[in-house]
């Protein structure tokens, strides 16, 4: 069906999100139809927002509207350890289960030879420099998503870290809590067995 165009574009922007097909767009497109005004109004004000107003931390990458994140400034944080990760909705996601106080560093995506991403396409050269002006640090976390780009990452920054003398671990990988040894795949059993621990 041929709609009037300022629907049609409307649809077109939704799908230009992640994972949002034509019959979503088109849902949210005909919703937001029925938002009030106002609504309206304030939700395209924040999109504007959330692109004008937000930068990268210059220390670690992460979301900001300042020079500096939250999470840098807060010296009450652990300075001893630096957890590395892809983007910054992994670091809500972590720092959202309170079971880690330390510092953080967004890598800003992973080695991908096929994707044409390089090294110097990341913040590597930035956490090195880091790492090297802050000799607090003892540990790097590294918490790359575990796909082939995302080891590769890991074995490359391990690579780069150990010979100064800094402990690189990697999260563990395997089961998640509650699920059946049955239903696992192979390789999320030799995670498990590989990432295990003394009790």
């Amino acid at each position: 069906m041929n709609y009037p165009e300022p629907i049609t574009k409307l649809i077109d922007s939704y799908m230009l999100l992640p994972g949002i097909g034509r019959k979503t767009a088109t849902r949210m497109a005909f919703y937001t139809l029925t938002m009030d005004k106002d609504d309206v109004q304030e939700f395209s004000e924040n999109l504007l927002s959330a692109k004008n107003d937000l930068r990268s931390c210059s220390i670690c990458g992460n979301i900001t509207t300042e020079e500096t994140c939250s999470i840098c400034r807060d010296e009450s944080r652990d300075q001893s350890t630096i957890l590395v990760v892809e983007q910054p909705k992994d670091i809500m996601a972590i720092d959202d289960m309170n079971g880690y106080d330390g510092l953080y560093h967004v890598l800003g995506g992973v080695l991908s030879p096929v994707d044409g991403v390089g090294p110097e396409n990341l913040n590597i050269k930035l956490l090195l420099n880091r790492l090297r002006d802050n000799s607090a640090v003892k540990e790097l976390i590294i918490a790359t998503n575990a796909t082939p780009d995302g080891e590769a990452t890991a074995q490359y920054l391990a690579k780069l870290v150990k010979p100064a003398g800094i402990k690189v671990t990697r999260l563990a990988h395997g089961l998640a809590v509650g699920s059946d040894i049955e239903y696992a795949d192979g390789m999320t059993l030799k995670s498990a067995v590989q990432g295990r621990r003394e009790i």
